[in-house]
């Protein structure tokens, strides 16, 4: 095989390597399904959730939505204190290929869009996500994909040229704003096609 044509590989996290859906917490606390899809959706809203991603404390989030929503309290509460419960598991697929790659010398590393709180409790769940080269989390760095800035921020922070620094995300949204910042970025649709795009890329995966 001829050399490759990219020299790190940058993962997203939720979605791709792990298994994360508010409704499997919330399938336990909220029977009916109509009025957990009104919850998840008008209530603890992705704008909300995002904000936590963007550096907001988690105890401040809580206190201003229970504010709002009063006789919701509990299931607001639990977005914090059983936040762990809304992930089912590693994407054990995509992990392979994480580990081979590093079994292989390739530089990996994460770019998440993730509650600084929320990282420390899902790295002392699942060790391989403190296994990384490097992590550039939104919640630390206070910035969100797809801003411009996190991909700046990750390319200047770890010395790496954009157009062979391969990411992958589940959202094409951030894929489409990696690519103006000149990595080579594709969507995320399973382990199968993404180990497809990385021996594309001629990097010595198995087949």
């Amino acid at each position: 095989m001829t050399e490759p044509t990219i020299d790190v590989v940058v993962f997203d996290i939720g979605g791709v390597l792990l298994d994360w859906n508010p409704d499997y917490l919330y399938a336990e606390l909220i029977l009916d399904e109509e009025q957990r899809r009104h919850f998840l959706t008008a209530v603890t809203t992705l704008d909300w959730n995002m904000r936590q991603d963007a550096g907001r404390p988690w105890a401040e989030a809580v206190e201003e939505l229970t504010a709002l929503h009063p006789e919701h309290a509990e299931w607001i509460a639990a977005y914090d204190t059983g936040w762990l419960k809304m992930v089912k598991g590693l994407l054990t697929d995509t992990v392979d290929i994480l580990t081979e790659l590093q079994a292989l010398g390739v530089p990996t590393y994460a770019l998440t869009n993730f509650s600084g709180e929320k990282w420390a409790v899902a790295q002392q769940a699942f060790p391989i996500l403190d296994t990384f080269t490097g992590q550039i989390v939104s919640g630390h760095e206070q910035v969100v994909k797809p801003d411009e800035k996190i991909y700046r921020i990750l390319v200047d922070r770890f010395t790496l040229n954009p157009s062979r620094t391969f990411f992958t995300d589940d959202v094409q949204r951030n894929i489409t704003a990696a690519r103006a910042a000149g990595l080579d970025a594709e969507l995320f649709t399973g382990a199968a096609p993404l180990r497809t795009q990385l021996r594309d890329r001629r990097l010595p995966l198995k087949p």
